[in-house]
C-alpha cells in the first residue's frame, strides 16, 4: 500500500466537463467515471463515510454489472471494523488535521482476509485508489475509485495522474453530495409537510430521497436501515398524504399548493365528499 498527497493545483481534464454539468443528478457517478476513463480505466467509484455514523453517499459502475452498493453492505457486515487502509497516514502528514487530503492506493492482496474476501474477491475488484478527506468528528470521506479484474494494473503514471487531480475530484464530490443530499434540501422537507404535517421524521427521510430518485435498496443502506423498514415507512407516508405510487408524489411536489388534486384544497375536499377525512362546510 502506497499513501501521498494529492497536486494543490490540479487542471481538469476536458473529459470532466460532463461531470461537472451533471453534479446533483443521479446519473453522475457514471458520467464521472466516464469522464476520466481515458486516464484512469477504472470501471466502479463510491464515495462514502466512515467512523461513528457510516454512510454511503453515491457509487456508480460503468461497463461492469454495479456491485457497488453490495460492495458496501459486505464491507458494513465485519471488514469495516478492522480496516485501517484509509486511516494510513503518510509520515509527512502525521501532524496534519482538519481539512488535509491524502491519497491512498492498495492492491486486494494487501487488504485483511475477511475484507479481502467479502468485499474484493466477491465482486472481482483488485485494486483501489482513493482520495480521503478526515473530518472534525474523527469520521472520513473517502472518495473510492476501483479496477476489476478483466483490467490491466493501474502504472505508475495513471497513479501520478490521480494525484494531481486528487484535490479537484474530491471537490467535485463533495459538490455534488451538497446538490443531491436530500437532508441538505430543506425546502423539499417543508414542502412535504406543508404537504401532509402529520408525516414523522423517517417518513421525511424516506419521502425525500425518493423524491432524489434513490432506490428502495439505496434508502436503506443510506439510512443504515432494513429494507422492510423503508417500506415500511414508505407506506405509511403515502397513506399520510393519501397517494399509492411513487409517480403521485412527483406529481404533488410538482404542483402548486392549493392545485387540484393538493391535500386540502378545494376540489380535493369536493372529491373526498362527507365522511372521507375532510369535512364540507
Amino acid at each position: 500500500m502506497r499513501t501521498w498527497t494529492p497536486d494543490p493545483a490540479p487542471t481538469a481534464p476536458h473529459g470532466l466537463a460532463a461531470a461537472v454539468s451533471s453534479l446533483g443528478e443521479p446519473g453522475f457517478g457514471a458520467t464521472l467515471l466516464d469522464g476520466l476513463h481515458g486516464l484512469l480505466p477504472l470501471d466502479s467509484v463510491s464515495v462514502y463515510r466512515i467512523g461513528a455514523q457510516p454512510a454511503i453517499f453515491f457509487s456508480a459502475s460503468l461497463g461492469v454489472p454495479d456491485t457497488t452498493r453490495d460492495c458496501w453492505r459486505a464491507y458494513l457486515s465485519g471488514p469495516i471494523a478492522g480496516d485501517r487502509t484509509l486511516r494510513a497516514q503518510p509520515p509527512s502528514m502525521q501532524r496534519d488535521t482538519g481539512e488535509a487530503l491524502r491519497l491512498c492506493h492498495i492492491t486486494a492482496g494487501e487488504v485483511a482476509p475477511e475484507h479481502r474476501a467479502k468485499v474484493y474477491e466477491a465482486h472481482g475488484v483488485v485494486e483501489r485508489v482513493s482520495v480521503i478527506q478526515d473530518e472534525a468528528d474523527d469520521s472520513l470521506l473517502a472518495l473510492n475509485f476501483y479496477r476489476h479484474r478483466h483490467q490491466r494494473a493501474l502504472s505508475d503514471t495513471q497513479l501520478a495522474e490521480f494525484g494531481r487531480l486528487g484535490g479537484l475530484l474530491m471537490a467535485l464530490a463533495r459538490k455534488h453530495i451538497a446538490l443531491a443530499s436530500p437532508v441538505s434540501n430543506p425546502g423539499m422537507r417543508e414542502r412535504l409537510l406543508d404537504l401532509q404535517p402529520a408525516l414523522s421524521a423517517r417518513e421525511l427521510d424516506v419521502c425525500t430521497r425518493i423524491l432524489q430518485g434513490m432506490s428502495q435498496e439505496g434508502i436503506a443502506v443510506d439510512l443504515g436501515i432494513s429494507l422492510p423498514t423503508v417500506k415500511t415507512y414508505r407506506n405509511r407516508a403515502f397513506a399520510r398524504i393519501g397517494i399509492h405510487f411513487r409517480s403521485e408524489l412527483f406529481a404533488l411536489m410538482l404542483a402548486q399548493p392549493g392545485a387540484p388534486g393538493w391535500p386540502g384544497s378545494a376540489h380535493d375536499q369536493r372529491m373526498r365528499g362527507p365522511g372521507k377525512g375532510s369535512a364540507v362546510l
